[in-house]
């Protein structure tokens, strides 16, 4: 995070050591022509944050996150996880970060259509195994719950609504309760009420203690969150607070 966009929301800028940290990072894809989808990336991304990453097409915003969320690997520089660096980590210490730490929330929310929802907000918690069969219902169907949904918990995903299946998707990202949430559109394919109703929901998640980093084409959107990274050409042209920030 930039020193001026720290101090305008009101947080120091170096007051802990930051949940993802980005450092000199490029990613470049090989081929007869290489392709960069970012570069020289710095970034921090703290405690409590409710940061939108905007740009115009191509610019490398869903390659950032999906950097910055250890679904790729940098060509060069490093992901720090809480001060870790993960160039450093063996796949299985990526694997279990990505699960304990991190939240991913899709703009297709990629939910296996011949399970029920309860049973896809289950799924990271088995694959990170640290609840028992009966813990991990309990919890999905809490989460559920929580998102409106409890009446729809036995059905399958075409059942459901877009805006229906985008919540699952969030209870889903929160199953391991994960100190990030990391949202690629996740309005994008949403009418204007769904839109607004996951907005608030990512808001609501902000306001509970998580930090929540979303990729976004909606300009009105990134300016209600407290803080826009704008990408051009594969690098940070700005990061500032927002309006939304109350700065």
């Amino acid at each position: 995070m930039s020193e001026a966009a720290a101090t305008a929301i009101g947080r120091p800028a170096d007051s802990a050591i930051p949940l993802i940290e980005a450092r000199q990072v490029t990613r470049i894809l090989p081929g007869i022509v290489p392709t960069t989808l970012v570069r020289d990336i710095n970034l921090k991304i703290r405690d409590r944050e409710f940061v939108a990453i905007t740009g115009p097409s191509g610019s490398g915003k869903s390659s950032l996150l999906y950097l910055l969320g250890l679904l790729d690997l940098p060509t060069s520089g490093d992901v720090l996880i809480k001060g870790k660096p993960t160039s450093r980590m063996n796949d299985d210490e990526l694997a279990f970060t990505r699960l304990s730490m991190l939240g991913f929330v899709f703009q297709f929310h990629f939910l296996l259509p011949e399970f029920t929802i309860l049973d896809n907000v289950a799924l990271p918690m088995r694959a990170l195994g640290a609840l028992s069969a009966k813990a991990m219902r309990e919890r999905a169907r809490e989460l559920l719950s929580s998102l409106g949904l409890d009446d729809h918990i036995n059905k399958r995903p075409d059942q459901l609504s877009g805006g229906q299946r985008q919540r699952v998707a969030v209870a889903r990202a929160l199953a391991n309760d994960p100190e990030v949430i990391l949202a690629d559109e996740p309005t994008g394919s949403l009418d204007s009420k769904s839109s607004e109703q996951v907005f608030e929901l990512l808001r609501e998640i902000v306001n509970r203690g998580k930090t929540v980093v979303a990729v976004t084409h909606d300009l009105g959107l990134a300016e209600r969150m407290d803080r826009r990274v704008i990408l051009i050409d594969g690098g940070i042209a700005t990061d500032r607070a927002t309006a939304g920030s109350g700065a």
